[in-house]
């Protein structure tokens, strides 16, 4: 098994094998607890336009998501864990347009299988690469700050650690993801709630992982128990 870390949102193209397109604050979080909550399946969109257009043509969908980490006007709900956390999602189609995350699911689309990547679902991210025989693995950050080690590239590391069978110090990464320049933005400038970032750092919260699904040149994502 081949492992690479790919460090930036315009290089996911570069994706073979399965790619993991990871964003940990906050798109891929707020994912999973959408899924969580009864989702039936998600639609990422690259930009706003795209997003309200679908919203218009499908009334029914919940339309989620951010522009500098702040909920654009109109949108049903913001990009955040905090604020899905609680909402029935049954049975629903969601919409979904991030700075980064979603770009970067759009930007894969050489990989031979496509997972999104955050914390919440690791485990099962890497149970699934265990049972399934890929000969390749693309751990995508997609994290504006490509000259370090950002949240993102943290999850990069511990996904191949783990499955490399290294030992991993989960206390040290929660501390180093605290610190991070985009945590510090969501918090000071954005101003998120701090919750947002505790529930993004619940390492082994589900069992299940969040796959790109391609249909007649459209995608959509789904949850799939592993």
């Amino acid at each position: 098994m081949k492992i690479e870390i790919i460090k930036s949102l315009k290089d996911a193209d570069k994706a073979i094998g399965l790619a993991i397109v990871i964003d940990v604050f906050r798109a891929f979080t707020t994912e999973a607890y959408i899924f969580a909550n009864g989702a039936e399946k998600i639609i990422p969109v690259r930009d706003l336009d795209e997003a309200y257009r679908l919203k218009k043509e499908n009334p029914s969908y919940i339309l989620v998501g951010e522009r500098g980490g702040i909920k654009p006007e109109g949108f049903d709900l913001g990009n955040g864990p905090t604020e899905v956390l609680n909402v029935d999602f049954t049975g629903k189609t969601i919409i979904h347009t991030t700075s980064n995350g979603t770009k970067g699911l759009v930007n894969a689309h050489n990989a031979e299988a496509v997972l999104v990547g955050s914390f919440v679902v690791a485990d099962s991210i890497i149970k699934y690469i265990k049972s399934n025989n890929f000969q390749n693995i693309s751990l995508i950050s997609t994290a504006p700050d490509t000259e370090n080690d950002n949240e993102d590239i943290l999850l990069a590391y511990y996904i191949r650690d783990v499955l490399s069978g290294n030992k991993v110090d989960e206390p040290d990464i929660k501390n180093k993801l605290k610190t991070t320049s985009v945590a510090s933005f969501l918090l000071n400038e954005a101003g998120v709630p701090p919750t947002d970032i505790d529930l993004c750092l619940d390492f082994h919260r589900f069992n299940f992982v969040i796959k790109k699904i391609n249909n007649e040149g459209q995608f959509y994502l789904i949850k799939e128990a592993v």
